[in-house]
C-alpha cells in the first residue's frame, strides 16, 4: 500500500460539510494558502494544524488516516503495517515523520495510537507546536529530542515522556539518525 497523503481526505470532508476554504481558514486560524496547498498534497502537515482542521470539521484526527468502520478489538500486526500518513516538521517540504496508525477501524476511539518513524531534520529548525490534548511516547529505537517549553531532553530506547500538548513542544530525531517511537495522542 502506498503512503496516502491527507489532502484529498481533508477536501472530501470539507466539501461534504459544504465549507469553503475561507470558512475553514477562519475556523482553524490557518491561512487559505496553507489549506489550499495541503489539499493539493503539496505539504506534509504536522499534528497541530491537522488537529485544528479535524476540530473545525468535527471529525476525529484519525479520520484522515483510516476509513471509519467500527471494529473491536483492533489488532495491529507489525508485519502488516503500512505507513498511513507522512508529515513534515520544517519548511523543507520533505517528510519528517511516517505514521503507522495502530487503531485503524475503531471508529469510537478517544486516543490515537501510532508507531512513528522520525526522520532526521537537517534544518535543525525545531519549530514548536501546540494543540489541545495529551501525548505519551515510548522510544523504540534511536534517540529522540523532546523540547517542552524551555526544557530539552534526549530520550533513549525504553525511555518515555508524557505531556500536555497545549505547552509548545517539539519531537524529532536527536541526531542524524532516524528513530522510532510508539505514541498515543489524546484529544478531548
Amino acid at each position: 500500500m502506498a503512503v496516502e497523503k491527507i489532502g484529498m481526505r481533508v477536501r472530501k470532508f470539507r466539501e461534504g460539510k459544504e465549507m469553503s476554504l475561507e470558512a475553514l481558514a477562519e475556523a482553524t486560524g490557518l491561512s487559505v494558502d496553507f489549506l489550499n496547498t495541503l489539499e493539493e498534497d503539496s505539504v506534509y502537515p504536522s499534528i497541530g494544524p491537522l488537529q485544528k482542521i479535524a476540530r473545525a470539521l468535527n471529525v476525529r484526527l484519525g479520520t484522515f488516516m483510516d476509513d471509519v468502520i467500527s471494529k473491536d478489538p483492533v489488532v495491529s500486526h507489525k508485519e502488516k503495517r503500512d505507513a498511513d500518513l507522512t508529515m513534515q516538521q520544517s519548511a523543507a517540504k520533505r517528510p519528517s515523520y511516517r505514521y503507522f496508525a495502530l487503531a485503524k477501524g475503531k471508529a469510537d476511539r478517544n486516543m490515537e495510537p501510532f508507531f512513528i518513524e522520525v526522520l532526521p531534520d537537517p534544518s535543525e529548525e525545531h519549530k514548536l507546536s501546540s494543540h489541545q490534548g495529551e501525548e505519551f511516547i515510548i522510544v523504540h529505537s534511536g534517540r529522540l529530542l523532546v523540547i517542552y517549553g524551555n526544557e530539552r531532553q534526549v530520550l533513549e530506547p525504553g525511555d518515555t515522556v508524557y505531556y500536555n500538548s497545549i505547552v509548545p513542544h517539539y519531537v524529532g530525531a536527536a541526531d542524524d539518525q532516524p528513530c522510532t517511537i510508539y505514541a498515543v495522542l489524546y484529544h478531548p
